[in-house]
């Protein structure tokens, strides 16, 4: 059974985004060369930093992922470059649940989100993250099969690849 997938602005659901932000942390983390975060004495990670920005800024969007009505994860749009060069949207944050994933959630919610939004795209993703680079390479090859670039960078600030595609 294919489930339906479909992308609900979060408005008012910065708790939610922020509750979700804990598993995309703890996932997250096995890509990192170094431990970057630690628990609280709560138990839980540090908040996303700028998070409320996301309900404040024009430029950013922040939308749930639902999978048949359910929640299976969230989306963070802006216009931050890592290449350094201009773009229209830029997917700042994107989680999926892990029981969701083999069942292709992502790739769909990915789809819908950028061919809604016309224009110059770019996705970062981190070097060690090979699972996240595939994924986001056959994204960009749907999305946009004739204009995806691929960057390389290691600069100091972003370790990974950078991927540009013109949309629309």
């Amino acid at each position: 059974m294919t489930l339906k997938v479909t992308l609900e602005p979060a408005r008012d659901r910065c708790e939610t985004i922020a509750n979700l932000f804990q598993f995309y942390v703890h996932d997250f983390s096995e890509f990192w060369e170094t431990r970057r975060v630690e628990l609280s004495e709560d138990g839980r990670f540090p908040p996303y930093p700028g998070l409320d920005s996301f309900w404040e800024d024009p430029d950013r969007e922040a939308l749930l992922i639902r999978a048949n009505g359910a929640l299976a994860g969230f989306l963070l749009i802006n216009r931050f470059s890592h290449a350094g060069l201009s773009c229209d949207y830029a997917m700042a944050e994107f989680f999926v649940a892990r029981h969701y994933r083999r069942e292709r959630v992502g790739f769909r919610a990915a789809i819908e989100v950028i061919s809604a939004r016309p224009g110059l795209w770019e996705i970062a993703v981190a070097r060690r993250n090979i699972p996240a680079q595939n994924f986001w390479r056959e994204v960009a090859a749907s999305a946009a099969p004739r204009s995806t670039e691929l960057r390389d960078q290691n600069d100091g600030l972003r370790d990974g690849v950078i991927l540009r595609c013109k949309v629309g």
